[in-house]
């Protein structure tokens, strides 16, 4: 294909809970790189779902009093709503419970059967069912009561024992160090990847990865008392969207994936196991995983005990959908944790968004709709503070580009309010007001310099905050293209401008509001 590919996943939600403010996070950061490469006219597939098996979906079905199909079904469309209310752009949407799945997840058994890297066993040790996760001894800590938690993360672990099938992790241990020094930049952050080389260095055992203590999962081929692993199940997703185990399928050109997004509590599935079982398979692995941080909830972790869970939908109603998108992906760089607290979120609306870019705007354009004929004004001669200021505006997507391309959302996102900042002196100094009596031409000019600089910004926010820049790019009259590729032509003049009207409203909080 002449277009380059790019192959964006989130992780795929877990169904024993319904969708929070972590998940629409992820799916967030997810769709602004999605149609970030769209803009660059890239071939972008992004994909996200929800991971369905397990002895936790079990359990939880069991409480809801229902039959875990119809469970997964209730929780699946929960989170799928969810990805519509945050105008998510994602191309697939993937069920773990869905035929096309069970068909990919027996096919990668098999190929590792075939290859020689699982074998029957039996397992015993340490489980987390929380987790779906099994640890080493000096993984977990006894608790003054005497029951027994996951370091890392505290969930409760039980000792198991039962049959199972083994993948030879063990096998992988040299060829996953030599794939990490060979590709420096598939773990990020590096704190993320250090540790992750730290733990394979330190020696991995063979992984059980069958179950038959419970019946909810993807029967193992060939011994159907076994159900396959979660973990195994769940990442084989990636290689399922595109069409596996047919790799003449149309989509299967997108594989490996260009990115995985995941939170930090997940790293050590997608940086270990799944590219050993990649390597085992014979597929090549995917270019990067990126693990973010977690949101805490003023200062407080989300969690069911506490009732804090953010559902990001009422929020959306309340206070705008991309005035929220804004906020998670500016508030904290992209790998460290961040703490929601609804004043910072009001803050952020009213501050950068209200009196920042809404009021550039507003000024700019409804000025032009009173004083320059509705119309991009003339360009006239350009002094030099308005090409300084345009000089700004033409290099601000290579600045974007550079940040996103670096997953720091907050740096491409202050680049874009540095140049809103430095239109709003413009204006200030270039008083188009006064001009409008003493020099209507250079007024024409001041105006026309500003509507390049808000197409500018307009273009280069839509990944971001999707709706929003298509008004502001409405405002300014521009056509259907509204790539980057648009911003290397000079702004038409003449261009009819409808009225505009303001793009954030500021929103009013009581006094004893502060939650």
């Amino acid at each position: 294909m002449n277009k380059q590919s790019f192959y964006i996943t989130t992780p795929i939600y877990y169904v024993n809970g319904a969708p929070h403010l972590g998940h629409a996070y992820t799916s967030t950061a997810a769709d602004v790189l999605a149609r970030w490469n769209r803009l660059e006219g890239h071939d972008v597939y992004f994909l996200t779902g929800t991971d369905e098996h397990g002895q936790k979906v079990e359990a939880a079905a069991r409480l809801a009093g229902i039959p875990p199909q119809d469970f997964t079904d209730r929780v699946s469309a929960d989170f799928q709503d969810m990805a519509r209310v945050m105008n998510i752009s994602n191309d697939d949407f993937i069920r773990t419970t869905a035929p096309r799945h069970k068909l990919a997840a027996q096919a990668i058994w098999r190929k590792l059967q075939e290859n020689g890297f699982i074998y029957p066993g039996a397992y015993e040790g340490w489980y987390a069912v929380r987790d779906e996760a099994f640890y080493d001894e000096d993984e977990t800590e006894l608790k003054p009561d005497g029951s027994r938690i996951a370091k890392a993360g505290g969930a409760a672990v039980e000792w198991v024992v039962e049959p199972s099938y083994f993948f030879k992790l063990s096998a992988f241990q040299d060829r996953l160090l030599a794939f990490y020094e060979a590709n420096p930049g598939f773990i990020a952050p590096q704190a993320k990847r250090n540790e992750v080389v730290s733990f394979v260095k330190s020696g991995l055992r063979d992984l059980s990865v069958s179950r038959t203590s419970f019946s909810w999962g993807i029967p193992v081929p060939g011994d159907e008392k076994h159900v396959m692993y979660v973990w195994l199940d769940a990442l084989v997703n990636y290689l399922t969207a595109v069409g596996y185990p047919d790799e003449s399928a149309a989509k299967f050109h997108y594989w490996p994936a260009s990115l995985h997004l995941v939170g930090k509590e997940i790293i050590r599935f997608h940086a270990i196991y799944w590219p050993a079982f990649l390597m085992a398979a014979g597929l090549p692995c995917p270019k990067r995983v990126f693990s973010h941080g977690w949101w805490t909830v003023e200062g407080e972790k989300m969690s069911k005990s506490l009732g804090n869970f953010i559902d990001v939908r009422p929020l959306v109603e309340e206070l705008g959908l991309d005035q929220l998108r804004y906020f998670m992906l500016r508030e904290v760089p992209f790998g460290n944790d961040g703490d929601f607290s609804r004043k910072a979120l009001v803050g952020r609306i009213n501050a950068d968004l209200a009196n920042g870019l809404g009021n550039l705007a507003q000024r700019t354009l409804s000025f032009i709709a009173k004083n320059a004929g509705a119309a991009v004004p003339p360009k006239g001669a350009l002094h030099e503070a308005d090409l300084t200021l345009l000089a700004l505006g033409a290099e601000l997507p290579e600045k974007v580009r550079a940040a996103i391309n670096r997953l720091a959302f907050h740096e491409a996102l202050q680049e874009i309010w540095r140049l809103i900042s430095a239109a709003d002196g413009y204006i200030d100094a270039q008083a188009p007001w006064s001009l409008r009596k003493t020099d209507p031409v250079r007024m024409n000019s001041v105006l026309y310099t500003l509507c390049a600089t808000l197409r500018s910004i307009g273009v280069v926010l839509q990944p971001f905050m999707p709706a929003s820049a298509a008004k502001l790019l409405d405002y300014l009259g521009v056509g259907a293209d509204r790539s980057l590729a648009i911003l290397e032509s000079p702004l038409a003049e003449a261009t009819p401008l409808p009225a505009p009207s303001g793009l954030f409203p500021r929103i009013v909080e009581e006094q004893n509001a502060d939650r």
